[in-house]
Formats: structure tokens, C-alpha cells, sequence
């Protein structure tokens, strides 16, 4: 039995230690981790339990009987993260270029089974060439295992990607099926086609990076919800995303003790928002003053940057807050805004994250890309999110809110459960220029004196229809608040609704909007 075990340890420290010292020095060369390294960055210390170590494929033909090696070049397992169970599998890029076999792909699917069972978050690591070409279509369906697992754990686990070298093909679905990927400059890059492929097919000529690096789809795809300079820092931010999601849609997010006062006045607010609608604002300074200890982790920060998605804290509460953006574009909502705050809505409701929509929008961005982009459609998703969840929702207004734009950012008349507003706000069918231009088009041509006419009847309208208490005095707020006393509120308000219960028609799915 000694000797036994004495070959068992000799066979857990090769695998441990990946194929070769050369393969190592290689991946660190290129400037990536080995996917071990990145599962310690990851989980809590010594907290990860491996499962099927020395699987091995059982492919013959193009020499592959004679290349076997244990794990089949992916790790999988389960550890911690500040004391909570996470599911977490790596490709090895040291074996096989960490391209997927069938074997490879079966301990895929056997621990996402494991992470459903147990209903505790999925964090993948990627780092491969796709499927394994010396085994065929079976290496190819794979990834269909991997695709439909995916879809089955959505909404029931968080479900992480971190893309840490290349990620082509087909398999580069499987991050787009989950709640967030991460990327990290100048080592990952994710394309259906390579840039060999796009120079055969269409004569563009490209690189990996222009084609599919981090900062294309943290800017241009939206693709990417987070991008870092290095994968220590990278890891360290899942840890972060991790520590403010429930472990699963039947928990509540982690709470912890508040070192912020509930009641701290935001007297710097009276400063951060102009008075003046035309101006415009950082509104992540805003949430930065009112949540605990300033401190936010923002979604998506550089596309559609016009809306804020963020996860923060309230009284140690997570809270999830979607913001119109008046320094980019002046917070209108176009395609892209539409897109990216329906789906971090949906993502909040299935796992039980409060949701504060904070307003300050001008309209919809006018002009042809816009509605022939689909617009409608997209602004649909928003709706529909919105209309669907359950959890408690506030609606805070800031400043504007004209025309349909208001309604979509959760009012009351959606299902918001309570609508606070501050003295500044400006809420109506249009802005004040432009109805008094179509109320009063005749008066003023016909006036003596048009512009002045138009400027006292813009004046008319503003103090008829557009003064602070206006909604209020009609229930479409439930207050106007003075915004030094906006924290306060806010954790007052979701205290009450934390224990709301909303049901909703038995059906099997919705259709939302495509």
C-alpha cells in the first residue's frame, strides 16, 4: 500500500506540475499564467478540491494514442471564494494548446452538472484553440453540451467567463451565454472567425487584437463587461463580483456590516448636479457620494457609456443601480443604452438584486442609424425587463425626464415600486422649447414679436406643467426630496421592500423582444 501510494503522489506531482518545465517557461513567455496559477489567484488559499485529475482521451489515429497526458488539458474543480463554494474549470494551454477533446469536454459537462446540483456559481477560464480537429465532430459536439448547460444554469447561478489567451469559433458562444466575461489586454482575444479566415473570405486584412482583443469588445462589441492590464488584478475583480452576487437565484445577495452611517447627509450633492438641465455631469460621482463608502464596481463601463449599470452597497445591502449618463450625449438613450441596461435589469432580477434607477434623460437619440438600427426593438428589451422584475425598484429623478424616455426608466406607471424626485427635477411630454414650438406654433408667428413671445410662453410652460411638485401633487412621484437626504431615503425605502413578494401569470416563458 506504501509504495502504492508513494506512485500515486509521484503521478499527483506531475499532473500538478503540467507536462513539462519547458511547456511553463513557454506559457510564461507569452505573459500568461498557467491555468493553476490562476485557479490560486482565484479561489480561496488552499481551498481547491480537484475532480477527474487523471482523465485521459481515448482517441487513436494522427499520433494521438501516443499522446495522452492526465487532465486532457482542462482542471476542474471547486473551492472557495471568501468562504463560499465556486464551481471553476481552466483550459491548459500547455496540453494540446488547451483545444477541447471529447474527454476534455466531458469534465466540462459533468462539473457544470456539479455547479447546477449544488446551485453555486460557474467560473470558466479560457485559454484555447477550440475544438480538438484530430478528434473530429465528436470534440465539435462538445461544445453543444456546453452551450446547453449554459443555457440551463442562466438565471439559476451566476455564471462567469474570464478570457485569458485566445478563444476562437464556435466555442466562443459559450462566454456570450453567460452573465459577464472578463478579458485582459494583450493576451485574450474572441472571434467566430480568425483574421486568416476574414483576409480568405472578404480581403480584410487583421490582427487578433484589431479583430477581437479586449479593448474592441470592451468598446465595440460590448462583448466584454470587464477589462484589465494584467490577470492578477483581472482574478481579483471576479473575486469582487463574486463576493456581491448570491450564490444562487433562492438567496438574497451576501449582506455585511455597514462601516458608512445610513443616515450620512450628501451635502455634496447640491454641488454635483447642475441646476441648469444644458449642463452636464459625471453621474458616477453621484452614486459614488450617496452608496456605501464610495465604492461601485461598474458593468460594461465603456460601451453605451450613456447609462451607468453598477453593483454597490446600501447599509452593507447590495443594490443594483442603472443611471442615465448626461457627460456622454447627455444621457439620451439610443440602441446600445437600451440593450446593455435591459440585460443588466433582467441579470439583477433573477438573482435578487434591488434595483435603483437613477434619471436624468432628455429623450431618445433621434435620426435614421437609429431607427433602422431598431431602436423600438431594443428599447422593447428595456420595457420588458423592467415590466418582468419582481425585486424592489426604486426610481429616483434627478433632472430631466421627457417623453416616453421617462417611462421606460422604471417609473411608477412600469411597476417601479416608489418614485423619489429632487427639487431640480423637470419632468414632462417634451422639454420646454420644443413643446411650447408645438403648442403655440400659431401665436407665435403670429406674434409682433416672436422670440419674445416664445420666450414668455416657454416661461408659461415651465411654471404650469414643469414645476418640481407638479408630479407629485399628481401621484407619479411619491416625493420630492432634498437630495443631501437621498441616501437616507433609499436605504429607508429598500428596507421596507426587502421583504416584498410580487407574483406573477403562471406561464412557461415570456417572448421578450429581440
Amino acid at each position: 500500500m506504501r509504495g502504492q501510494v508513494a506512485d500515486l503522489r509521484n503521478v499527483k506531482d506531475q499532473i500538478s506540475h503540467g507536462p513539462s518545465e519547458s511547456a511553463t517557461q513557454r506559457q510564461h513567455a507569452m505573459g500568461k499564467l498557467t491555468v493553476r496559477e490562476r485557479i490560486g489567484l482565484l479561489l480561496d488559499e488552499r481551498s481547491f478540491t480537484e475532480v477527474n485529475p487523471l482523465r485521459q482521451h481515448q482517441a487513436t489515429g494522427f499520433g494521438m494514442e501516443n499522446k495522452a497526458p492526465y487532465t486532457d488539458g482542462v482542471v476542474t474543480g471547486w473551492g472557495t471564494v471568501e468562504g463560499r463554494t465556486v464551481f471553476v474549470y481552466g483550459h491548459d494551454f500547455r496540453i494540446f494548446g488547451g483545444a477541447q477533446g471529447e474527454a476534455h469536454a466531458a469534465k466540462i459537462h459533468e462539473l457544470m452538472d456539479m455547479a447546477i446540483s449544488a446551485r453555486a456559481p460557474l467560473v470558466s477560464l479560457h485559454d484555447g484553440g477550440g475544438a480538438r480537429i484530430q478528434e473530429g465532430l465528436t470534440a465539435l459536439a462538445g461544445y453543444g453540451g456546453i452551450f446547453q448547460r449554459n443555457a440551463q444554469a442562466s438565471g439559476v447561478i451566476p455564471q462567469i467567463s474570464v478570457i485569458l489567451g485566445p478563444y476562437a469559433g464556435g466555442a466562443a458562444c459559450s462566454p456570450a451565454l453567460t452573465d459577464f466575461v472578463f478579458m485582459v489586454r494583450s493576451i485574450s482575444q474572441m472571434f467566430i472567425s480568425g483574421p486568416d479566415v476574414v483576409r480568405a473570405v472578404t480581403g480584410e486584412d487583421t490582427s487578433p487584437d484589431t479583430l477581437g482583443g479586449a479593448d474592441v469588445h470592451a468598446e465595440v462589441s460590448g462583448t466584454a463587461a470587464f477589462v484589465y492590464d494584467d490577470e492578477q488584478t483581472c482574478l481579483n475583480e471576479v473575486r469582487q463580483l463574486l463576493s456581491l452576487l448570491p450564490s444562487n437565484n433562492q438567496e438574497a445577495p451576501p449582506a455585511v456590516s455597514a462601516t458608512d452611517r445610513p443616515d450620512r447627509r450628501c451635502e455634496a450633492l447640491l454641488e454635483l448636479v447642475p441646476a441648469d438641465s444644458h449642463r452636464s455631469y459625471d453621474v458616477r460621482k453621484v452614486i459614488e457620494t450617496i452608496v456605501d463608502d464610495g465604492e461601485l464596481l461598474e458593468v460594461q463601463e465603456r460601451w453605451a457609456a450613456n447609462v451607468v449599470c453598477a453593483l454597490s452597497r446600501l447599509d452593507g445591502q447590495v443594490v443594483a443601480i442603472v443611471a442615465n449618463q448626461p457627460w456622454r450625449l447627455a444621457g439620451v438613450l439610443d440602441t446600445e443604452a437600451t440593450e446593455k441596461a435591459a440585460r443588466f435589469v433582467q441579470f439583477c432580477d433573477s438573482f435578487n438584486i434591488p434595483l435603483v434607477t437613477m434619471v436624468d434623460v432628455p429623450g431618445f437619440l433621434p435620426g435614421l442609424a437609429q431607427e433602422h438600427g431598431g431602436i423600438i426593438r431594443h428599447t422593447a428589451k428595456l420595457l420588458y425587463a423592467y415590466c418582468n422584475a419582481t425585486v424592489p425598484r426604486i426610481q429616483l429623478v434627478l433632472r430631466k425626464a421627457y417623453g416616453s424616455a421617462y417611462v421606460v426608466m422604471d417609473s411608477r406607471s412600469i411597476g417601479a415600486d416608489l418614485s423619489f424626485a429632487w427639487p431640480t427635477n423637470e419632468m414632462a411630454v417634451m422639454g420646454p422649447e420644443g413643446a411650447t414650438d408645438v403648442i403655440f406654433r400659431r401665436q407665435i408667428a403670429e406674434a409682433d414679436d416672436p422670440d419674445a413671445m416664445r420666450e414668455d410662453l416657454v416661461k408659461k410652460y415651465k411654471r404650469e406643467l414643469m414645476h418640481p411638485y407638479y408630479t407629485a401633487q399628481r401621484g407619479l412621484v411619491n416625493d420630492v426630496i432634498d437630495p443631501a437626504e437621498t441616501r437616507e431615503v433609499l436605504i429607508r425605502s429598500l428596507a421596507i421592500l426587502r421583504t416584498k413578494r410580487a407574483g406573477m401569470p403562471s406561464r412557461k416563458h415570456g417572448n421578450s423582444p429581440m
